[in-house]
């Protein structure tokens, strides 16, 4: 009898799910390899990149945890674990990590009937793009594992995997010459307070605030930190490059808090993770809405992110065909965009344009305004015989459809109707699509000069 007990006791060596065959771990880095085993248990992890052997002790509640030094980009390898037992990981490749989250646009792929990704199909197969899709899962308490597998890039794999996470991926595969793993953690329908620890927005007055005005939906988590403890939390000792972003839809009925909700989630991911990475995400795209602005000022909201360090924005209205449609069905041009943020300011390529024009200041003349434009080096340039989506206003504060002229990097903007103007909208609507461009092709971002 005490033999069998003491068989009972004895427990195998075991790995998070994120770490197994097929995985990208991120280059040139100091990074986590963890699990669980009996207490006291010594075990071995020999890296064949590596000419020596590492090991830890499992503590008390059988946790054990090394750190390993990985090389530049390359591949593949393999991990040995031994212990009671012996695990060895195999077709492991050295590279670039990042994480894709958000709510549908995010998730969107193959099934949902995008062609950008249907054509890819036949010729996708790539040994050097991974995927790790994490299922849709809950729960209340932080989790230290999810379920999920790494699988190799093929024709079957990218049809449930994220279109914008692909086409990203594989232009940073081919821009920088790298493997590229891509880990997707999304969930449609999801509010940002999901995929924020409970606690940062419930003991924050405004976010929780916020929280109070979201209307459950069946179907959907809608209380805080549920995805997050499910989905993201597991993945936090996992080495990242960086993190893609695209939501928003899901909390425009209390746009008024989204910049400090998304700055807080942010922050808290950063902090799990121990690294201030990168985090680039999409700005919602036009849709009727059933409010009135409110999709204009959850916009503004996230165009302010992007004063915080290591964030950066990325406009898709020119991308939207039908804003009756919540889902725009071009992900190849967003996940694009994104890389060329990530291209430029991550991995510092030059000679990207990769920021779209932004509002910067006003000047009145008589009854005209003038608007001058950051990252605009070489002027806009006008799709269409007039400027779209203009307003103008006076004191009284009502606006008016404007006229608009293009002058290099400038905006003069008027209308009869006005005699003496002191603010301007532009694509400030639910649904509005502008039409004014840099030159080298990426929209004016959505803007007002008032704060009314």
């Amino acid at each position: 009898m005490l033999l069998l007990c003491s068989g009972a006791s004895f427990a195998n060596v075991r790995l998070p799910s994120v770490l197994a065959d097929n995985m990208v771990m991120e280059q040139n880095a100091s990074d986590n390899l963890w699990g669980w085993c009996d207490p006291g248990e010594k075990i071995f992890i020999t890296c064949s990149w590596r000419q020596v052997t590492d090991s830890a002790v499992g503590t008390r509640d059988g946790r054990w945890t090394v750190t390993v030094r990985t090389p530049a980009a390359g591949g593949p390898y393999t991990i040995g674990f031994r212990g009671s037992n012996t695990i060895t990981l195999k077709n492991v490749l050295i590279g670039e990590v990042w994480v894709c989250s958000g709510q549908s646009n995010m998730e969107m792929c193959e099934t949902w009937g995008l062609s950008d990704v249907k054509a890819e199909l036949p010729d996708c197969a790539n040994d050097r793009i991974r995927f790790f899709h994490v299922p849709r899962t809950t729960s209340a308490s932080v989790q230290d594992d999810c379920p999920g597998r790494w699988a190799v890039c093929d024709s079957n794999e990218l049809k449930t995997f994220s279109a914008i996470g692909y086409f990203f991926g594989k232009r940073l595969n081919k821009e920088l010459n790298v493997p590229i793993g891509l880990i997707e953690a999304s969930w449609g329908g999801t509010n940002a307070e999901d995929w924020t620890p409970a606690e940062l927005v419930t003991g924050d007055p405004v976010l929780k605030a916020g929280e109070d005005k979201e209307v459950p939906q069946n179907g959907w988590p809608y209380l805080p930190g549920y995805c997050y403890n499910a989905m993201i939390a597991p993945l936090t000792r996992f080495g990242i490059a960086g993190s893609l972003w695209y939501q928003g839809e899901a909390n425009v009925v209390a746009s008024e808090s989204y910049a400090k909700l998304l700055t807080t989630m942010i922050g808290s991911w950063r902090k799990a993770w121990g690294s201030s990475f990168p985090f680039y995400y999409v700005q919602i795209a036009p849709f009727i809405y059933g409010v009135k602005d409110q999709a204009s000022l959850l916009r503004e909201q996230e165009d302010k992110c992007q004063d915080i360090g290591g964030m950066g924005m990325v406009v898709v209205s020119d991308l939207t065909g039908d804003t009756t449609d919540i889902h725009p069905k071009d992900k190849h041009d967003v996940g694009t965009r994104l890389a060329n943020w990530a291209l430029a300011e991550t991995y510092h390529r030059p000679g990207l344009y990769y920021k779209q024009p932004r509002f910067e200041g006003l000047e009145t003349k008589g009854d005209r305004l003038t608007l001058s434009f950051a990252d605009a080096p070489n002027g806009l340039v006008l799709k269409g015989a007039a400027v779209k989506t203009l307003q103008i206003a006076g004191e009284d504060r009502v606006f008016y459809p404007a006229e608009g002229k293009l002058e290099g990097n400038k905006i003069e903007v008027w209308s009869k109707q006005v005699k003496k103007p002191v603010a301007v909208r532009y694509q400030f609507s639910n649904a509005g699509i502008g039409n004014v461009f840099s030159t080298e092709g990426l929209p004016v971002a959505p803007f007002r000069t008032d704060a009314w």
